[in-house]
């Protein structure tokens, strides 16, 4: 068993990541048909994948089935998210150790969103109630650990302020996370001011844009409602024109993303991060573009 190289390490080789989300599936079928994604990504080198984790540990055991699947079957780095929700600070600790022993050096660290049903963050007896503690605790229990945050560009929806939310960031940054993937945006002037933002309150770790090329027009109305993101009018404008038509819509969303993705590259981004919901075609087609 080797275990992976931190995520880190990569970034100081000063070249552009790129990386992708996968999320676990619910049932066998489900793991099946995420290996045959998997695999037919595996075309492209990418630095690395993250696996999310749902709220309260409800995906915990596919979480750490597909994050060996993806490592141990077909050769990726793989960064399992952790989160905060429904654990208890012993629980956490047994969760990392599993992770470490199973090879893996990075984890994507979050507080994570209240289990569904639920409209406000509990915090688990003896638990922890934010992110900071929680990479404060992964630091202290495997200071080898290389761990990322989130970053909201636009603001995470429950923070008073955007300048609120950037303490919270330094806190966790400060706590030892090594690099900020932000929620999914599809302005890039968005991402450049948040950057500068984040410049000025003294966080200098990597930042690296998270991106969804849009796949349905009503996917990402509910997705951009969520995180609160917001759509520039000419992509909702294109989007309006096209909604009767799914495969315009998604030809739309891969040349709306592969636009932004050429412009942040362009203007000194570190990579970018695809949230791709298991889908190959749409990180496919963006790769072959990128590659033209």
């Amino acid at each position: 068993m080797n275990p992976d190289r931190p995520i880190s390490a990569l970034f100081a080789e000063n070249r552009p990541l790129r990386s992708l989300e996968f999320f676990p599936p619910k049932d066998d079928a489900g793991v099946e048909a995420l290996r045959q994604t998997a695999t037919a990504l595996k075309t492209i080198p990418w630095d690395f994948v993250s696996v999310t984790y749902g709220a309260g540990g409800t995906t915990r055991e596919r979480t750490a089935q597909i994050s060996r699947l993806l490592k141990d079957e077909l050769g990726f780095t793989v960064m399992p998210h952790l989160t905060c929700v429904g654990h208890s600070r012993a629980e956490l600790v047994a969760l990392a150790d599993q992770i470490y022993d199973g090879g893996f050096r990075n984890i994507m660290t979050l507080r994570g969103d209240p289990p569904k049903g639920a409209t406000e963050f509990t915090v688990a007896p003896d638990g922890l109630r934010y992110a900071n503690e929680l990479v404060t605790l992964l630091k202290t229990r495997h200071p080898d650990f290389c761990l990322g945050v989130g970053g909201y560009p636009e603001k995470h929806p429950e923070a008073v302020s955007l300048e609120a939310d950037l303490d919270a960031l330094k806190r966790k940054v400060d706590a030892g996370a090594a690099f900020i993937t932000t929620q999914l945006f599809f302005d890039n002037a968005i991402y450049h001011r948040f950057v500068d933002k984040c410049r000025a309150a003294g966080i200098i770790v990597p930042i690296v844009p998270g991106l969804m090329p849009v796949l349905s027009v009503k996917q990402v109305q509910r997705i951009a409602t969520l995180s609160g993101s917001v759509l520039p009018a000419q992509l909702a404008r294109r989007l309006e024109v096209a909604e009767v038509n799914p495969d315009v819509v998604e030809i739309i969303g891969i040349d709306w993303a592969l636009t932004q993705i050429r412009d942040l590259l362009a203007h000194g981004a570190p990579g970018y991060h695809l949230y791709i919901l298991n889908r190959a075609k749409s990180a496919l087609a963006l790769a072959a573009g990128l590659a033209a």
